[in-house]
């Protein structure tokens, strides 16, 4: 029986994330022991209740999706390091002040449940007969969300993108069918540290020559990479999902458009190790017909000293400004914006597609009628007015090359240049494992 679509997204959700518990957890006030310690991860811990509920969860999500599940010895450590990487995560988090407020985890809570078809008020007793406490799964979506902020902060915002290299991205591009195409890839990641010695490398190429062996006897994908890989996806089956053609990692540009459905490829040497990359699946090569609105927006930001009630009463009182005739939009958005890439523009953002927007701002631009100012509304960066100047039907197949090329450098660099950061992380941290 298949697992219903809660259940599903729930665990999904709840993978990456690890549960904030009191450190003082292992001892009673009697000094008699409750639980124990499974790693020391800095001047933290990872507890073996932790452990056992995140094997559990695994196991649930494995079992739902018709996945054989490894044995235990090789489950647990898979999944206490990835308990121990997102630890290592959130202490870095901390150090560097990111928080996620009340708000901005009620607007993920919100999205979640929509997407589920229920309202937020439903949300705590769907997920009460999947068996997650509802407690438990904000404090994990948070932890989730901090560490997204995280990548952001100092691997995504740190990829430096030139004018040249777009354009030679897109002279590579030009002309080649399986740029607009999509591929559903799995990998194995056999990490190889930037210090690694002669004598770890050779453990690496041979661990991964030890791998085809077993696939080549027939031994399933996912199960190995649950098993053995060090990537980020291992306990999703090392499912990296689909991706379109120009957004595949660099290291695999070459390699995946060339394999057969279903066919492994031969090992693949990057900066952060050994890749052996499966293609589950492909599809696509079809125009890119998009509806666009023609949107600007007005951002006010709270801060230090403008709490978020006064951002509130600022952005309001702007929009009676302009809506009384008093100002106009794009001389008020030129003056007191918070958005440095869309003031100078006088708030215009452009043509664009519904991708392209946070989805609590696209809810109001798909909800409001042109030329009409929106109300005051709330994003995770502050607070906005908008306006539709216009919405169209387009044929965006070649726009949508130029205008996402800097993005698909971006993401192709992203999984290997987080990988890099992590193993940084890893090797920095202080680990002791106790299992």
């Amino acid at each position: 029986m298949s697992a219903s679509p809660i259940t599903t997204l729930a665990l999904a959700l709840l993978l990456g994330a690890t549960t904030t518990l009191a450190q003082d957890r292992g001892l009673s006030d009697r000094g008699e022991l409750l639980d124990g310690i499974a790693a020391v991860v800095n001047d933290g811990i990872v507890l073996k209740s932790e452990l056992a509920e995140e094997t559990r969860r695994i196991v649930q999500r494995l079992q739902a999706q018709g996945t054989a599940v490894p044995p235990e010895r090789s489950l647990r450590p898979q999944v206490l390091e990835r308990l121990i990487i997102n630890r290592i995560q959130l202490q870095r988090a901390e150090r560097v002040g990111i928080q996620v407020s009340d708000e901005t985890l009620n607007n993920a809570l919100t999205n979640i449940a929509e997407r589920n078809n229920i309202s937020i008020t439903q949300l705590p007793q769907l997920l009460g007969k999947e068996g997650i406490d509802y407690q438990q799964y904000r404090r994990e979506m948070r932890d989730q969300i901090i560490i997204e902020q995280l990548h952001q902060r100092d691997v995504v915002s740190r990829i430096a993108v030139t004018p040249k290299e777009i354009d030679e991205y897109l002279a590579r591009q030009d002309g080649r069918a399986a740029a607009n195409m999509e591929y559903e890839i799995s990998q194995i990641l056999v990490a190889i540290s930037s210090t690694a010695t002669p004598e770890a490398i050779a453990a690496a190429e041979q661990k991964v020559s030890g791998l085809q062996k077993q696939l080549a006897a027939g031994e399933d994908f996912a199960q190995l990479a649950i098993a053995y890989s060090d990537g980020q996806q291992a306990l999703e089956g090392g499912s990296m999902g689909w991706k379109k053609g120009d957004e595949l990692p660099t290291v695999f540009a070459e390699v995946v458009p060339g394999l057969q459905k279903g066919q492994v490829s031969e090992p693949i040497r990057s900066a952060s190790g050994l890749h052996l990359v499966k293609l589950d699946d492909r599809r696509g090569g079809e125009p890119i017909i998009e509806q666009q609105a023609h949107v600007r927006h007005i951002l006010i930001t709270p801060n230090e000293v403008l709490d978020d009630d006064a951002a509130r009463e600022k952005i309001t009182a702007i929009r009676q400004r302009i809506v009384s005739g008093e100002d106009d939009f794009a001389t008020a958005a030129k003056a007191v914006s918070d958005d440095p890439g869309s003031k100078v523009e006088g708030g215009d953002l452009g043509w664009a597609g519904p991708r392209s927007f946070a989805p609590e701002f696209q809810t109001v631009v798909d909800g409001i009628a042109e030329n009409t100012i929106s109300e005051p509304f709330r994003s995770r960066f502050g607070w906005h007015i908008l306006e539709v100047l216009g919405r169209r039907t387009q044929d965006t197949t070649e726009d949508v090359k130029r205008q996402q090329a800097a993005l698909a450098i971006r993401n192709s660099r992203m999984g290997e240049e987080t990988e890099i950061w992590m193993q940084r992380l890893r090797d920095e941290a202080f680990v002791e494992t106790r299992i």
